[in-house]
């Protein structure tokens, strides 16, 4: 018997999982209080976030929050990680394209725009003093967290609820299908779908992989689109390019030791293309891609359907 308990935040679906039902309230009490405190911190479509008021002022030595200085610290390891396939320094790439809002609020269909290839600055821009918790941010230069604070997000919040929880039992934390295990799972472990929309009805028919730690991330660019005249965009930007990123993926499911680590892993994927199978298995890590053409390619011991138990990532 689970105790499950659904919602949205942060532009995205919640659900909340718990294996001792009478822990759910507090459990879900303690994630609602970490995703108010993301949301405060490094949401860039809020005005008065820390992040939107940092990124408001460049060249000054900007002391943040120990919560925006997590978010800063794990944004820049994702991008010296994928060697800048992932990179922070996106922010205005990701408004031109037209992802200027929370999704929910970004028209589907719109007027043309002429988008130029141009990197992005580059996350060595970025100087950040994790002992300080100071950051400067150069003029010119926007800080999206998107690739990450999601992510961290499930992770702070799967463990504030397990010990809301008392530590006992185990929790599932998932944002938008960014997804946190925490403590001790259920019997068979944690049965996920694996969809390219986390919306997707739970269904039989569908692939599903159990964990019984870590974390599990989906990525790709046939969800969160829109169409500006006759070009359809994505919110994921190649680093390289400033564009939304060509790839021959349609979407990246990765599980990690982390959700923040997952996510880091799926997002890379789709902006190396046709590197990405080599780049996961130089890393070691558990990989399913849907190429355009809709064929699963499953690497690194990723289960096939028959056979769908993970273990510890």
């Amino acid at each position: 018997m689970l105790g499950i308990a659904d919602d949205r935040a942060l532009g995205s679906s919640v659900r909340v999982i718990v294996t001792r039902p009478q822990s759910l309230s507090a459990a879900k009490a303690a994630v609602d209080k970490v995703l108010r405190a993301i949301d405060a911190a490094a949401s860039r479509f809020r005005q008065d976030s820390e992040l939107s008021r940092l990124n408001a002022s460049p060249d000054r030595v900007i002391k943040v929050s120990p919560l925006l200085g997590q978010a800063i610290a794990e944004a820049l390891r994702g991008a010296r990680l994928t060697d800048g396939a992932v990179d922070p320094t996106v922010g205005h790439a990701v408004r031109l394209a037209g992802y200027d809002a929370d999704f929910d609020s970004v028209p589907p269909f719109g007027d043309g725009l002429h988008l130029v290839a141009r990197r992005v600055p580059g996350w060595q821009a970025i100087q950040f003093s994790p002992a300080t918790r100071t950051v400067l941010v150069p003029r010119g230069v926007e800080l999206d967290l998107g690739a990450t604070a999601k992510a961290l997000a499930s992770d702070l919040a799967a463990a504030a609820a397990f010990e809301a929880a008392s530590r006992q039992g185990g929790v599932l934390v998932s944002l938008g299908g960014d997804i946190a295990v925490i403590g001790e799972p259920p019997a068979d472990g944690w049965s996920i779908q694996a969809s390219e929309d986390a919306a997707t009805p739970l269904s039989d028919a569908d692939e599903a992989v159990s964990i019984s730690s870590g974390g599990m991330a989906t990525s790709g660019t046939t969800v969160r689109r829109w169409v500006r005249g006759e070009t359809v965009l994505h919110h994921i930007i190649d680093p390289a390019t400033g564009l939304p990123a060509e790839s021959v993926w349609r979407t990246a499911t990765v599980v990690a030791g982390s959700c923040v680590d997952a996510n880091i892993a799926s997002t890379a994927a789709i902006v190396l293309s046709e590197r990405a199978p080599a780049w996961l298995a130089e890393h070691g890590l558990a990989a399913r891609l849907v190429d355009r053409d809709g064929a699963v390619h499953r690497l690194s011991g990723w289960p096939s359907p028959s056979a769908p138990e993970m273990g510890k990532p």
